[in-house]
């Protein structure tokens, strides 16, 4: 499927679920747009800040690589998802990850939604990246794979068994690209 308009969607799960209440005068309280493509390990997100100057931003972003190619409802249990966190956010005011509030506000979704459930993680599927770096052990040999080199990551088992457990220089890993 291709990508569809956010808005419409928004304005509906507002009216349905959240009495209107992230929107004023038909203007939704946080953006909502489709990622430029970079967004490839997760279907959405909601991200509150301030720019330069103060002004408060909020806005909901969803991947359009992960749910392009999948069914509507997708988009919509994912924008629903993110809409919760925007309304722990902006409506009650509260520094929540998916705690109380949100399993709440998800049980009472999915209570009343035939199309779609809300979860709190997604199991849509995810392009998996191969590792780019080997990082191996000076010491012993050991060797495992690595997506990012990670600066000062020792071997546990050489300073297990030769530095009584705690970090050493001659066991940080040295890395080659794959």
């Amino acid at each position: 499927m291709s990508l569809i308009p956010l808005l419409p969607i928004f304005h509906r799960l507002n009216r349905e679920y959240f009495n209107g209440l992230l929107a004023k005068d038909l203007k939704p309280l946080v953006s909502v747009r489709w990622s430029d493509g970079r967004l490839r390990n997760t279907a959405g997100f909601y991200r509150h800040g301030h720019q330069a100057g103060g002004k408060k931003v909020c806005e909901i972003v969803l991947s359009s690589p992960v749910l392009e190619h999948l069914p509507q409802s997708a988009t919509e249990s994912t924008l629903c998802h993110e809409m919760i966190h925007a309304w722990i956010d902006l409506v009650l005011k509260v520094s929540e990850g998916h705690g109380p509030n949100f399993h709440s506000r998800m049980n009472t979704i999915n209570s009343l939604e035939n199309h779609f459930q809300v979860t709190v993680r997604h199991h849509f599927p995810v392009a998996i990246k191969p590792p780019k770096w080997l990082g191996t052990c000076p010491s012993c040999g050991l060797s495992s794979p690595y997506k990012r080199r990670a600066k000062g990551v020792a071997c546990k088992r050489c300073c297990d068994a030769f530095h009584s457990g705690k970090w050493h220089a001659s066991c940080v890993l040295v890395y080659l690209p794959v």
